[in-house]
């Protein structure tokens, strides 16, 4: 456990500051706190940025994904120093591939819990599109960005000629993906979707325009699909 003053001695002598969450955590994407950004499950390792910080909050910087949120202050009593600095691990598409029936698996045990839609959801049960997506493929040792429109730049290009379960498929506009689902197959694939356009949670859709108004209507958003091909390295890492 460490103290907000031992952090801010840290951050005026310019110590390292590499932390590892002892307890599930809420971020917020501004020092107001008023909108969550993402959360880190136990575990995860972050570091506190030395810009300017609000007595409220701490800049904070995910290091498996380089997520920056901010941190409450009331919060760093969840933290203790990281034994070791995060590295991360170096996977072959092979590899990859042999544990994506690991992260198939995952998201239809997510489904089987009661669960809603929550915006920056990455801990469960409730998640958004592409906290759904990292954390599955987390949990089989995969790291991805953490949104969708991050996730679609980090993926190897595909076409639905080439699509296999557990990749990815992207919604949005034609300027930027704005959701993210993982391929099934047989033209299904799983996500957790929103109150006012999807299941309020995780649920199955048809990628087609014969299927429910929901999958329409993210037919009609499609993007385009991306294979999952390396653990993504963080810039520090």
């Amino acid at each position: 456990m460490v103290s907000l003053q031992a952090i801010q001695a840290a951050l005026v002598t310019g110590q390292p500051l590499e932390y590892q969450c002892h307890a599930n955590l809420n971020l917020y994407d501004s020092p107001t706190l008023e909108r969550l950004a993402t959360q880190a499950v136990a575990g995860r390792q972050l570091r506190i940025l030395p810009t300017a910080q609000a007595t409220s909050a701490l800049q904070v910087q995910l290091c498996e994904d380089d997520y920056q949120a901010w941190l409450p202050t009331e919060d760093v009593d969840l933290l203790e120093s990281a034994e070791t600095p995060y590295r991360a691990i170096t996977l072959s598409e092979a590899e990859i591939r042999s544990r994506l029936p690991q992260v198939i698996a995952y998201t239809q045990q997510a489904m089987a819990q009661s669960n809603h839609y929550l915006w920056g959801g990455t801990v469960g049960p409730n998640y958004d599109c592409s906290g759904l997506m990292q954390t599955a493929f987390a949990a089989a040792g995969i790291w991805l960005p953490r949104d969708a429109y991050q996730q679609e730049a980090f993926v190897q290009p595909i076409t639905l000629e080439q699509i296999q379960p557990g990749d990815l498929v992207f919604f949005g506009s034609s300027e930027r993906a704005t959701h993210v689902g993982l391929w099934l197959g047989e033209g299904y694939y799983i996500h957790s979707s929103g109150k006012d356009q999807g299941r309020n949670g995780i649920g199955i859709d048809v990628l087609s325009n014969q299927g429910d108004a929901v999958s329409q209507a993210y037919y009609r958003q499609y993007r385009g699909a991306g294979r999952v091909v390396a653990s993504y390295t963080p810039c520090n890492g």
